[in-house]
């Protein structure tokens, strides 16, 4: 999987949207499967359009190391997984709670090329996110 810093040199490298999409589906090409065991109710993001699953991981420290894992059934959705999981995945809980990846969404220009239903989605994932997070660092 990319990292974060890759990802935004790559968006500023590519200058057409047409590129950055390709790029994006690229990302979610890239991202592992995930289980099908994993693709549950619990695991499925809500207020997404399309089918959106996140499955967090943490060690037992007291403001522990979260790890993601997920997954779309759309092409660029998935692309979008890919990237929210560069953003907080192998941060410590207190990190990913004060870090909101629609920032860093907005930095690439993102943000403003996304339909508003992708855009809906993929706060629903960051808050998602955040949330377990602030939980755990709690």
């Amino acid at each position: 999987m990319a990292s974060l810093d890759k990802i935004m040199d790559d968006f500023a490298f590519l200058d057409d949207w047409e590129d950055r999409y390709r790029y994006v589906i690229e990302l979610g090409k890239e991202l592992p499967d995930l289980a099908d065991e994993k693709k549950t109710a619990e695991n499925k993001v809500q207020g997404c359009a399309s089918q959106v699953w996140v499955v967090s991981h943490s060690d037992d420290a007291a403001d522990p190391v979260l790890t993601f894992e997920g997954d779309s059934d759309a092409h660029i959705v998935r692309g979008l997984v890919a990237i929210v999981l560069a953003v907080y995945s192998g941060k410590k809980a207190s990190e990913i709670a004060a870090l909101d990846a629609i920032e860093v969404f907005s930095k690439i220009g993102l943000v403003e090329h996304l339909s508003s239903q992708r855009a809906n989605g993929l706060r629903s994932m960051v808050n998602r996110i955040r949330g377990e997070a602030q939980v755990l660092a709690a």
